[in-house]
């Protein structure tokens, strides 16, 4: 017992260490039940000792270096989200190459998806229009993660993935479409309620999102707002106004992690004037700057995060009849003006 508490506090200094000994010790510990006195005392005397340099109760790797792995915290300039990125440089790990190879392993052909694509976060837009009977199965699509089914939202053929979740699971989704034909990419998601609007639910055109996730930093150099391209988001105002369909323009907060939404992160959220709480925008509208493509991203703000009764009511058939009357509006306005759509986002404004 001295010679492991000697050893332990031989490895203090300015490191935090994982060390092996700790965490053999824990191992055996709870591999026969609970602790002994005895090695309760042990656990606590290290975690004492440790201070601020902790001692990670990992179990040894027989690949690791005796002792476990030494991690300096002098080492740590920024953290690893941040280091190491070459934003100009093309990924070794490209859509196309997953496609091909998705596309060899089903027995697939090639297939252009259409030139419009809507992500359905909550999937409460698939589910109805496959109940309906008004969505077909997109049978080209290889993606392993997704089905894209697609349908006539007024005068276009729309292709729709629904349940991607997420700004890792949306710009995947993204890149994957737009190696695959995809020409403009509406997403719609349910959102909360940060600065009050009005009461919910309502739609908001997101003209910039908040970077509290972590995609958008491999994609794009640390900034505080990700931004839409100013002439998607007139287009959609303009077009909805002409429906007279009720829309706010305004900023989003784009989290990895809805459940740690506290009331000091919502504050901070709030002086940054953001509408609505969601969970792709920000990465989204990175991807799209640094691939030149046309993305826009709306919130649907339908609740204030559980705070109240009555909540995450989203109107009539889970808000989606409001939902589809938007997204017609959207995507006819930009058929019109760009009716044999190239990437016109490629005059991406800097």
């Amino acid at each position: 017992m001295g010679a492991a508490r000697s050893a332990c506090k031989a490895r203090g200094g300015r490191q935090r260490y994982c060390g092996s000994i700790f965490a053999a010790f824990t191992f055996r510990s709870s591999a026969h039940g609970a602790m002994s006195a005895r090695r309760r005392a042990f656990a606590a005397l290290v975690s004492s000792e440790a201070g601020d340099h902790h001692y990670a109760a990992s179990v040894r790797h027989p690949a690791l270096p005796s002792g476990g792995i030494p991690c300096h915290k002098s080492d740590v300039s920024k953290p690893p989200i941040l280091d190491n990125k070459s934003f100009a440089a093309p990924s070794a790990f490209a859509p196309q190459a997953l496609l091909r190879e998705a596309r060899r392993q089903k027995g697939l052909a090639a297939a252009e998806v259409p030139r419009v694509c809507i992500l359905d976060p909550d999937g409460d837009i698939v589910r109805r229009l496959r109940a309906a009977g008004m969505a077909q199965s997109f049978k080209g699509w290889p993606c392993y993660h997704t089905a894209l089914d697609t349908f006539v939202l007024g005068d276009e053929t729309v292709g729709i993935v629904g349940c991607a979740v997420g700004a890792p699971f949306a710009v995947l989704v993204a890149e994957e479409l737009f190696a695959s034909g995809c020409r403009m990419l509406v997403s719609l998601t349910s959102a909360g309620q940060i600065v009050a609007a009005g009461p919910p639910p309502y739609f908001v055109i997101i003209e910039r999102a908040l970077r509290d996730e972590g995609t958008s930093y491999h994609y794009a150099a640390p900034a505080e707002f990700a931004q839409a391209d100013p002439r998607l988001v007139a287009m959609a105002a303009d077009a909805l106004r002409a429906k007279g369909l009720r829309a706010q323009i305004g900023a989003s907060w784009t989290t990895d992690a809805p459940f740690r939404e506290t009331a000091a992160a919502i504050e901070w959220a709030r002086e940054k004037a953001a509408l609505a709480v969601e969970m792709e925008a920000a990465a989204l509208y990175a991807f799209a700057r640094a691939a030149g493509a046309a993305v826009l991203c709306l919130a649907h703000v339908t609740n204030t995060m559980g705070r109240t009764g009555q909540d995450f009511e989203k109107g009539e058939a889970d808000g989606t009849a409001d939902a589809l009357a938007v997204l017609a509006a959207i995507v006819a306005a930009y058929a019109g003006q760009y009716p044999t759509v190239g990437r016109h986002a490629a005059e991406y404004p800097t």
